[in-house]
């Protein structure tokens, strides 16, 4: 499973999502609080004006009591000579609460603190005043201020909601992420595995349809073309191994030979025969040098190379063979000048050992430049028209007729159209081998 400290991608998302969780707690809460009170405040101060009113009422009908009903804001009615004439019994006896008068037509409603009723606190106070013939009157209505919490019980409720959200978000995130990022352990594990050089070369692939199934798919993909690779370059390295140590062992023989019977051994004769594996040696040792040269995947060169020209000059090397040729004059493709030769030697070299009688060399352009070498030989089964361009591979056909062959000139000559951003396939034909080059057009 997916480490659980802090430098794995479960515990960074589940505090991320934690921490933001409690932060937006904080901000509903304290939203919360700020609506409550606010509202709890203004019905508050509308219950101070309405008993205020009511009292005012009263005074107005002359029906005010000396005793003012309880269970109501606490309330003070002062004459006109600025005496208490009737409260509520919680200020009975009470000194008045204010001096506070306001202006004739118009009201106080004031958040004052010790009154000396109420010493050490602050109320919501009202005042209004009553228009009498003998003077005017003034009611004091007033309640302690509501906290900003309202009640206790209204923060209380919050925190525990808040906790509530905040562990089940940890504890949510903690599973979906853990769920989520699996898939990648596994991938990982089995990455390892492979690294460690066992179990398959595939990484499994999550049955989900997103973003970490394309990530399997696309890993997938990666290690077939890497297993492909691999497969090649062993077969390659078995292939090479075994061309190398043919002329090397033929040479070792001859030699330890003369050196046993050197009276008898026919010196020219042996210095001939390790001269020709002394050759094919070399061009096995250069074509092996081209390859590696071709595999990096760069041009050496990028000059206009006029492939009728180029056919002209390679054809004229070649005459073991009728040769029909037709070309196209103005095609022109960029690219490496010896090594397109290389290509067309090679494409020649492999049409002379094939052909009958007769080799035809074409040239011409439509939407590419295209270059076809064709032979009148036995020609190539369809299914085996990709295998001879891997490296080291020669036909039964081939090896009986050029046993010296080093299994490379084809597998260089796709290379070298490749490189030039082209393709070398092997296409139909009534009768030999047809092989065809497309190259892109230079651009003038």
């Amino acid at each position: 499973m997916i480490k659980r400290f802090g430098t794995s991608v479960r515990a960074r998302l589940t505090v991320l999502a934690t921490v933001a969780m409690a932060l937006l707690c904080v901000v509903v809460s304290s939203l919360v609080l700020y609506i409550v009170h606010a509202t709890a405040a203004e019905g508050q101060r509308a219950a101070v004006t309405n008993a205020a009113l009511r009292v005012i009422h009263l005074i107005e009908r002359d029906r005010l009591p000396d005793v003012l009903r309880s269970g109501q804001p606490s309330i003070q009615a002062i004459d006109g000579q600025g005496r208490v004439a009737s409260s509520t019994p919680d200020l009975a006896g009470a000194p008045r609460m204010s001096t506070l008068e306001p202006p004739r037509g118009t009201r106080l409603l004031q958040e004052r603190c010790d009154l000396p009723p109420f010493p050490g606190q602050c109320n919501v106070l009202a005042v209004f005043r009553a228009y009498r013939s003998s003077g005017d009157w003034l009611v004091y209505s007033t309640e302690k201020m509501i906290p900003w919490y309202v009640t206790p019980s209204l923060p209380t409720a919050l925190l525990v909601l808040s906790f509530g959200l905040v562990a089940l978000t940890w504890f949510g995130v903690s599973r979906i992420v853990a769920d989520t990022l699996a898939p990648v352990d596994r991938i990982r594990t089995y990455l390892a595995e492979i690294a460690a050089g066992g179990g398959g070369m595939r990484v499994p692939v999550p049955a989900t349809d997103d973003e970490i199934r394309a990530l399997a798919v696309t890993a997938n993909d990666t290690l077939e073309r890497l297993e492909a690779a691999m497969e090649q370059q062993r077969r390659f390295a078995s292939d090479a191994s075994h061309d190398l140590r043919s002329p090397i062992t033929a040479m070792r023989t001859r030699i330890e030979e003369a050196l046993l019977y050197p009276e008898d051994t026919d010196w020219p004769a042996t210095g001939q025969a390790l001269l020709a594996s002394l050759e094919r040696l070399q061009a096995l040792v250069a074509d092996l040098l081209t390859l590696a040269k071709l595999d990096a995947g760069t041009l050496a060169a990028k000059d206009p190379v006029d492939l009728a020209e180029l056919v002209t000059m390679e054809t004229a090397r070649h005459r073991s063979k009728l040769m029909v040729i037709t070309l196209q004059s103005g095609v022109t493709v960029t690219g490496d000048r010896l090594r397109l030769a290389r290509l067309l030697t090679n494409l020649l070299d492999n049409a002379e050992r094939h052909a009958e009688k007769m080799i035809y060399v074409s040239v011409r352009k439509n939407d590419q430049a295209t270059l076809e070498v064709l032979d009148d030989g036995g020609g190539i089964a369809p299914e085996q028209r990709e295998e001879v361009f891997r490296r080291f591979t020669r036909l039964d056909a081939s090896r009986s007729r050029d046993a010296g062959g080093t299994g490379l000139g084809l597998a260089i000559a796709r290379d070298v159209a490749e490189t030039h951003g082209g393709t070398l396939t092997i296409e139909d034909s009534d009768s030999g081998a047809r092989f065809v080059l497309r190259l892109p057009l230079r651009q003038d």
